[in-house]
C-alpha cells in the first residue's frame, strides 16, 4: 500500500458517505412522511366515537385513540402512506379496546363479590335518547366479534376489505358475522323481519 492510496482511501469513504445521504435525502422527498398531527386533526373524533362503541365509556376511548397514536408515532418511519396510516391507527384502536376489556374482565373475575357494581353518571343517561340508550344497550350484549364488526361497518361506515384489515379477519368472516350482529340485534330489539 502506497502513501497515495493510504491517502486517497479517507477521500473515498468521504464521497461515498455523500452520496448515501443523498440517496436518504432523495429517498425521503419521494416517500413523504406521514403528517400525524393532520391524521390526528381529521381523524380523532370519529376514531373516539369508534372506541366509546367498543368499550361502553369515554374515559376509556379516550385512553385507546391516545395509545394508538402514541404507537403511531413510534412507528412513523415505517409508515409512508396516508391511507396505511388511517388504517394502522384504525386497527390499533380496536386492539386497544379490546385489550381494555380483557382487562376489565379480568378485574372482575378478581373482584366478584367484593363491591357493588358502579352505575354510569347519571349525564351519561340525559345525554342519549331512550332509543339510543336501547340500542346500545343491545350492542353491548353482543359478542365482541360481531359488535366490532357492527360499529366498523355501520358507525365507522368501513368497507367489508377495511373491516377485515382492521380486525385481522376475512372478508368472508366479516360478511357472516354482520349477518349474525344484524339478525342479533333485530332480535334483541324485538324487530321482526
Amino acid at each position: 500500500m502506497t502513501a497515495t492510496t493510504g491517502a486517497q482511501w479517507p477521500r473515498w469513504q468521504a464521497v461515498s458517505a455523500n452520496f448515501r445521504g443523498t440517496r436518504e435525502l432523495d429517498h425521503a422527498r419521494v416517500t413523504p412522511r406521514v403528517d400525524l398531527a393532520t391524521l390526528y386533526e381529521q381523524h380523532h373524533l370519529g376514531l373516539i366515537r369508534l372506541a366509546r362503541l367498543l368499550v361502553d365509556d369515554l374515559p376509556s376511548a379516550e385512553d385507546a385513540v391516545h395509545d394508538a397514536f402514541l404507537g403511531m408515532h413510534r412507528n412513523l418511519d415505517s409508515i409512508r402512506d396516508a391511507d396505511a396510516a388511517l388504517a394502522y391507527v384504525r386497527r390499533a384502536v380496536v386492539n386497544q379496546s379490546r385489550s381494555q376489556l380483557r382487562r376489565r374482565r379480568t378485574v372482575r373475575e378478581h373482584l366478584k363479590g367484593a363491591e357493588p357494581e358502579v352505575t354510569p353518571p347519571a349525564d351519561d343517561d340525559v345525554l342519549l335518547a331512550e332509543e339510543h340508550r336501547e340500542v346500545l344497550g343491545a350492542l353491548d350484549r353482543l359478542p365482541p366479534r360481531q359488535r366490532e364488526v357492527l360499529v366498523l361497518r355501520y358507525w365507522s361506515d368501513l368497507s367489508e376489505a377495511q373491516i377485515a384489515d382492521a380486525l385481522g379477519i376475512s372478508k368472508g368472516t366479516v360478511k357472516s358475522q354482520a349477518s349474525r350482529a344484524v339478525a342479533a340485534l333485530g332480535e334483541a330489539m324485538g324487530v321482526q323481519r
